[in-house]
This record gives structure tokens, sequence and C-alpha cells, in this order.
């Protein structure tokens, strides 16, 4: 039963072979107390880029959660790390370092306060913008080119609403129906940064 419904959502792909050229990154927190949080968002949309791509998520390694996918003739090493988010950056830099893989080729997915919702916004490298995930993989790394996907989550209610408190609640039932379009949006636009069109990605996606 188990095996049938894996092959439903993981449909077979052919086997690769070659060395890993590309990193996809998605950044949120591993517990199930987390699952479908504001600040797992990045979770879930390398879980919809892995179903995409056939890629089960079933190896513990480079302190993640991770698979091997091809993707447009590439050979893409989805994660999840399992380091909390404040730690992402151990996670990313130890594989990055095992398969040599530079930071322009390493995709990094992450939910974003300033947007709504639902909103997708794409940039080839960047400051970290306040995002304790992206900060500690740039610090760890000592790069800024990352190529970014930030998936909006929505600002917190009020001012005075505690942060962390607003990115570790659950979305509502309304914005998980918004957020199914979003992550099929994320694996487009993966595709078309793992072929070199970023540009489109950004003229396509950025909201």
């Amino acid at each position: 039963m188990f095996s049938k419904l894996k092959e439903c959502l993981y449909p077979s792909t052919p086997a690769m072979s070659g060395p890993v050229e590309f990193i996809i990154a998605g950044l949120g927190n591993p517990e199930a107390k987390y699952h479908q949080t504001r600040h797992n968002a990045g979770f879930m949309a390398i879980d919809r880029i892995a179903q995409k791509a056939g890629c089960p998520m079933e190896r513990l390694k480079y302190k993640s959660m991770c698979g091997t996918a091809e993707i447009e003739g590439k050979r893409v090493l989805l994660m999840k790390p399992t380091t909390y988010m404040n730690l992402s950056g151990q996670a990313v830099q130890e594989a990055m370092q095992f398969y040599k893989v530079p930071a322009e080729k390493v995709l990094v997915i992450y939910d974003d306060i300033s947007l709504d919702v639902g909103k997708m916004r794409i940039r080839r490298k960047g400051s970290d913008g306040g995002h304790n995930g992206m900060k500690n993989i740039i610090y760890l790394t000592g790069k800024d080119t990352f190529p970014r996907v930030k998936v909006g989550v929505g600002n917190k209610p009020h001012s005075d609403y505690d942060l962390a408190a607003w990115v570790l609640s659950k979305f509502t039932d309304a914005e998980l129906k918004t957020l199914d379009a979003t992550f099929n949006n994320a694996w487009e636009a993966a595709r078309l940064v793992l072929l070199g069109e970023i540009d489109k990605a950004m003229n396509q996606f950025n909201s």
C-alpha cells in the first residue's frame, strides 16, 4: 500500500549518474510542530519541487533531509536542513563543500514577511534582508551570490505582534489554497534558474 502511494507521489525517474551540479535548499524547521508554519514555506516549496521531480526526500545527509533528482538535464541535490532555521548555513555549506558547488549554483528558497501570502520574489543575489536562515548561510560561506526565491507569508497583523510568534504560526486553510499555486510557480522558477534563465523567471514570477 505504502509503495503504491509513494509511486503516486514520486513517480519513478531514470537512473542518474555523475556529480551533483546544482543545489536547491528550502529553509525551515524540522519538527512536526512546525509543519505548515510560515517559517517553513521553504520546506513546503521543496516538497512540491521534489514531488514534481519524482524525488523522495529520504536521505539524512549534510545535516539535511535530501534527495537527488535530474531536472532540466542537471543532477540536482534537493535539501531541507535539519539544523533549525538559524543554523541553515551549516547544512548548505557542508553540501557545497562536498560537491564543490559554487554559490551561484545554489538556489535558496525561504519565507518573506514583507510579501503578501502567495506572492513570490526571485533575486540573483543580495543581502540576507533580515532573514536569519539566509544570514547564517551568507555568514558561513562568505558569499551573498546565491540566487533565491522568496515566498510571501504575510506581515504580522500589527506592530506589537511578536515576530517569532508570527513566523511560527500556522497558515490558515485559505492561505494554504493560495500557496498551492505559489509552490507550483516555485517549481517552474527553479527550472528556469537551472536553465540559466533567471531573468525570465524574475520577469514571469516576481510580484
